[in-house]
């Protein structure tokens, strides 16, 4: 499995980085389309995307960065070196909330209406980025026989045979989900829920699904015995039901 799909002026293009920016621009199409769902004015969407999504990057980054600072305190030259991956979507998604509520309160949008808004771009996104996790040979599971390999396409196969072995194909697994996660978003959408409701399904569905799977893989970030995206997926359930429950409660 190459993950550089071509060389331009003598610079390697990895698939990870064409599938990431892949992520970006359909998730910028499906926002165009739900502001109109929404009533948010997409100027003002852009505006506030052209912020969020270097913050959201350079936060996904740190992320990943603290949790293997061993390895880049001794190589601080690749801290910023993103294009053989290593971006955590928690941190990701931390720093486009924060500083989508900061430009929103710059540009005077309605931060829920906001969050409704970019939910399903953010799953849809991450959904196509995961698939440079799989040109990259990371986010795997563990070894799995061949007879269970032989049940996915021959390209997953071979994908996922590395190293004289063959592994969950674990980006796949979290891939199908998040599409599935998409759909449910983009039907609700137009249910007219209450403010924020799709954006808080948003973290309680994705959270959902990556539990399971993170309890497979076996390149997690950890904190001390503990798989650090499981315990965040946790904390984002949590609050994303209660925040969902304060906000039916508050329309009834």
């Amino acid at each position: 499995m190459d993950p550089v799909a071509f060389t331009l002026f003598g610079l390697p293009i990895r698939w990870y980085g064409i599938l990431i920016s892949i992520g970006i621009m359909v998730a910028y199409f499906i926002g165009s389309k739900q502001s109109k769902i929404h009533d948010v004015d997409f100027d003002k969407v852009t505006d506030i995307f052209i912020v969020a999504l270097p913050v959201s990057i350079l936060c996904a980054r740190l992320y990943y960065v603290m949790f293997e600072w061993p390895y880049y305190s001794a190589n601080p030259s690749e801290i910023l070196n993103i294009r053989g991956g290593g971006l955590a979507i928690h941190g990701g998604i931390l720093g486009a909330i924060i500083s989508g509520y900061i430009m929103s309160r710059i540009k005077k949008v309605d931060f829920l209406s906001l969050l409704d808004t970019i939910a399903p771009s953010f799953i849809i996104a991450q959904a196509i980025g995961r698939w440079g996790n799989f040109f990259n040979q990371e986010a795997h599971g563990g070894v799995v026989s061949q007879e269970f390999i032989s049940y996915f396409p021959n390209f997953i196969q071979k994908g996922m045979f590395i190293e004289g072995a063959y592994y969950h194909p674990t980006f796949l697994y979290e891939s199908i989900w998040n599409v599935i996660v998409f759909i449910i978003l983009m039907i609700l959408s137009r249910k007219h829920l209450n403010k924020g409701s799709i954006f808080y399904l948003y973290i309680i569905l994705y959270s959902l699904g990556r539990f399971f799977i993170e309890g497979l893989r076996t390149d997690s970030l950890m904190l001390g015995p503990l798989r650090m995206a499981q315990v965040i997926s946790i904390i984002f359930i949590l609050v994303g039901i209660i925040l969902l429950i304060r906000s039916n409660k508050k329309s009834s």
